[in-house]
């Protein structure tokens, strides 16, 4: 199942996707303007090597945990906008919309 649901930060609105996977923990998207918001499933050298601009929070299985947990990497695109690891989920959202 995917579920897709609208984010509002601010008056300005973001796309959270979860996709709920079989036998595994769900995979969680934020995207905004600017950047997203991923779960574990991307790691840090596959952001970079794609040249994201994004942040990845971990433990999470729903949208409101990614946006409420700590981030735990930020691309160097995403550190550009000011994210910094250690800010939530839906402060990194905020610079990116």
């Amino acid at each position: 199942m995917i579920e897709l649901v609208e984010v509002k930060v601010d008056g300005k609105v973001a796309i959270g996707i979860r996709v709920q996977m079989p036998d595994a923990p769900s995979l969680i998207m934020i995207r905004g303007e600017k950047g997203v918001v991923f779960c574990g499933y991307l790691s840090p050298e596959s952001a970079e090597k794609f040249g994201l601009c994004a942040v990845i929070v971990r433990g999470v299985s729903t949208i409101d945990e990614a946006l409420a947990r700590p981030t735990s990497y930020c691309t160097k695109k995403a550190e550009a906008l000011g994210a910094k690891v250690g800010m939530s989920g839906r402060e990194a959202l905020r610079l990116f919309l």
